[in-house]
């Protein structure tokens, strides 16, 4: 049934990519006068996810007869990193790659729309609570008052705790030191770890140090590039803090409004588009990555299901506290829980 469920999905979401985007708008483009917007991204320039976003402008020109431009920034060309939000909020320039998390003590309801630590477990059905359930809604509800538009998720697969000791299961974690953000630093503070929330420049030099025992930082091949390798022996993957991963394209608002239907429609299918395509090169990316690593002595561990069973109803405590009490982001949590009982994931 899990199987059949995730084919169809996948199935529905490429059709669907190739209704609208392909077919649908550049022929009503044509006519448009041509909008010019800048964006800056999450990632550095060079870097595997920064050619995914060189890519999703290049679509979003194709598919409307080049009258949608969006010039392409790399992390901290604009504004610093941290700075994105207000100047997209204030208008300095119309479109971020933001991973939502970030901003989740800002707007609590974001700590469920970039990952749920020990929460689904495949990306295809995070995906499906964004497309298929209320995700997108109640994502652009969040960030309605703060004069930003949610356009659409980049959904991918799980991320690795790097680490300097053998863990083998949620008790070798208690009483360490990690690196952790967003949910994931309440969810595993929950778990008993020392949490700390270090800039992803830092973690090389902390692991090194001693300064933590293991560490969330970024994608397996982002983290070999680091040389991760050399200062943790050990890799958990999926790591349960992560094990899908959701980034997202946030625009302001008010710029998003005035655009046309078709310029409208070619943001959501090329966002969709490229979250497809960037799962599927990490797919293959996670696998070589992997074989480096354990050839530089790595040893590759994961926690069984039993474990991870455990550790989502732990979980399930910490997301409550995440909410901050707010209304919204309790809604957000009640119905991933409600997804995940339907997907046999909760009882």
């Amino acid at each position: 049934m899990k199987v059949q469920r995730r084919n169809l999905l996948k199935t529905f979401a490429s059709g669907t990519v190739a209704g609208v985007g392909i077919l649908g708008v550049p022929a009503i483009a044509r006519s448009q006068e041509i909008v010019k917007w800048k964006m800056q991204s999450l990632w550095d320039g060079g870097t595997t996810p920064q050619k995914f976003e060189e890519m999703f402008v290049k679509r979003i020109a194709e598919l409307t007869d080049s009258k949608f431009q969006i010039q392409l920034y790399s992390a901290g060309q604009l504004v610093p990193a941290n700075q994105a939000f207000d100047a997209v909020r204030g208008g300095a320039f119309q479109m971020m790659k933001t991973f939502d998390g970030y901003e989740a003590g800002k707007i609590p309801g974001l700590a469920f729309t970039s990952t749920v630590p020990f929460g689904f477990p495949e990306p295809d059905q995070y995906e499906a609570w964004f497309y298929e359930k209320d995700g997108l809604a109640l994502a652009r509800e969040a960030y309605s008052p703060a004069g930003l538009y949610y356009v659409a998720p980049t959904v991918y697969g799980p991320e690795p705790i790097h680490s300097r000791v053998p863990i083998k299961s949620l008790a070798d974690m208690k009483n360490k030191k990690g690196r952790f953000v967003g949910l994931a630093s309440t969810v595993m503070s929950a778990l008993g770890v020392s949490v700390t929330t270090l800039a992803t420049s830092e973690v090389y030099s902390a692991l090194d140090k001693g300064v933590i025992d293991f560490a969330d930082r970024g994608d397996l091949t982002a983290n070999l590039e680091a040389g991760l390798a050399e200062v943790a022996k050990y890799i958990i993957m999926p790591g349960p803090h992560q094990p899908t991963t959701a980034t997202s394209y946030i625009a302001n608002r008010a710029a998003y409004e005035k655009l046309s239907a078709p310029h409208k429609a070619a943001l959501a299918a090329t966002a969709r588009e490229v979250s497809g395509a960037l799962r599927q090169h990490i797919l293959v990316a996670d696998t070589q990555a992997l074989k480096t690593f354990q050839s530089k002595g790595v040893e590759v561990t994961a926690l069984s299901e039993d474990e991870l069973a455990q550790g989502r109803v732990q979980a399930m405590k910490a997301w409550e506290s995440a909410t901050n009490g707010n209304p919204l982001a309790k809604k957000m949590m009640d119905s991933q829980i409600a997804f995940m009982k339907d997907l046999g994931l909760l009882s």
